[in-house]
This record gives structure tokens, C-alpha cells and sequence, in this order.
């Protein structure tokens, strides 16, 4: 078994607000560095529902597909299936849990697993994957507690 990433950390508010940020706000923090097209013109999309999708779309309509949402319970978790960059039937499973833990302050939880299904280059598009949380994780914090835009 590949191990899990495993991230937890706290931002300054409210857990509807953090759960509101990252999926209906999306578009606002996502940087254009972690897209497919690597540009700030496109529209990051997440479809609030089991199912939903999460893409990006280009100015002149161009989807890339990034993954699936699994599980959708708001303002507390929601997960999905994510295959930015690869073939669907690649994608490993991410698992975001938004918790109060005082006054207008959020622990937030995340879990990517599955690694696994990827074969012998799982390891590999682990440590990627590790790096990547690490880079857009502040963007997230940023846009949460009101120093984004």
C-alpha cells in the first residue's frame, strides 16, 4: 500500500464559509499554474452535487476534464475522484473535511489516496501530488480568510 497524503491545518473561519470557498468559489484561488491550459483565462468549474464534474474551461469553450465529485455533504466533507493530467480510470480518490473547532475557525482535513491504481509509477505521481497540495494549499487559506482579492 502506497500511504496517503495526508494534510490538516486550520484557517480563520466560519465552516460554511471554508466549505463555500473551495467549491462555489473555486475559480477565485485556484491558480492558472495547477490547470492543464497553465493560463489565467480559464474558469475552474466545480459542480456542487454527487457526480458533478471539476474542469476547467477555456475562454473559447475548451473543457479539460479533472475529476468527479463522490461525496457531497455540506458544510462538512465532500470528496471526489481526480485525474487532472491523466486518464480517468487513473484517478485516485480525495477526501476534504471541513470541522469547527471554535469561534469563526475551521480545521480542515484532507485525504488523497489510491495511488495504488496507478501501478508502478504510483509512488511517483505521489510525491508530484504532495508537492502540488503544498504549493496550492495557501492559495486556499489566502482566499478563505479574506486576503485574496
Amino acid at each position: 500500500m502506497i500511504e496517503p497524503i495526508r494534510f490538516t491545518f486550520e484557517v480563520a473561519c466560519p465552516v460554511d464559509r471554508a466549505f463555500a470557498v473551495w467549491t462555489a468559489d473555486i475559480d477565485r484561488w485556484w491558480p492558472a499554474d495547477h490547470t492543464v491550459t497553465g493560463t489565467d483565462d480559464v474558469a475552474v468549474i466545480l459542480e456542487p452535487r454527487p457526480g458533478g464534474r471539476i474542469f476547467e474551461r477555456t475562454m473559447s469553450g475548451v473543457e479539460h476534464e479533472w475529476g468527479e465529485v463522490t461525496v457531497w455533504e455540506p458544510p462538512a466533507r465532500f470528496g471526489y475522484l481526480w485525474h487532472l493530467r491523466r486518464d480517468r480510470a487513473d484517478a485516485t480518490d480525495v477526501d476534504v473535511r471541513f470541522i469547527a473547532v471554535g469561534e469563526g475557525t475551521t480545521r480542515v482535513e484532507i485525504e488523497h489516496r489510491g495511488w495504488e491504481a496507478l501501478g508502478a509509477c504510483g509512488e511517483d505521481w505521489r510525491d508530484r501530488n504532495q508537492g502540488g497540495w503544498a504549493t496550492l494549499l495557501p492559495f486556499f487559506v489566502a482566499a478563505a480568510t479574506h486576503q485574496v482579492g
